[in-house]
């Protein structure tokens, strides 16, 4: 029983993180100094996505499940929870590339209008 909340507590976590990498920009309008955690985060993001990596919160969470008894799944957090709901044929290299570019096209523009702004304040 806790190894599959552990489990669940994964997926919520990389959910999270993934919500946070691509609309974290946002709240740096508010907070800028969340640039600092924000940056490096997107920055994975990008990276995961682009080389075609696997973040290591899937194979936690994969034998977490595991040893609780459970079935773990191929693929990555993102081809088994969020592809099925957005693109029901998988996920493909091209996607991925398409996917990273997303984030950057949120996140570009808040970080460019951000150090507009500093250079602004000088």
């Amino acid at each position: 029983m806790i190894l599959r909340l552990a489990a669940d507590a994964v997926v919520l976590l990389h959910f999270s993180f993934i919500l946070f990498v691509v609309c974290g920009a946002l709240a740096l309008l508010r907070w800028p100094r969340l640039a600092l955690l924000h940056l490096p985060a997107a920055i994975w993001g990008v990276t995961v996505e682009w080389l075609h990596l696997q973040c290591p919160l899937t194979p936690l969470e994969n034998r977490l499940r595991l040893a609780a008894g459970q079935a773990g799944y191929d693929g990555g957090f993102v081809e088994h929870y969020l592809i099925p709901l957005i693109y029901p044929a998988g996920l493909t290299p091209q996607i991925q590339l398409w996917l990273g570019a997303v984030v950057l096209a949120i996140n570009l523009p808040v970080y460019l209008w951000l150090l507009w702004r500093l250079r602004a304040g000088r």
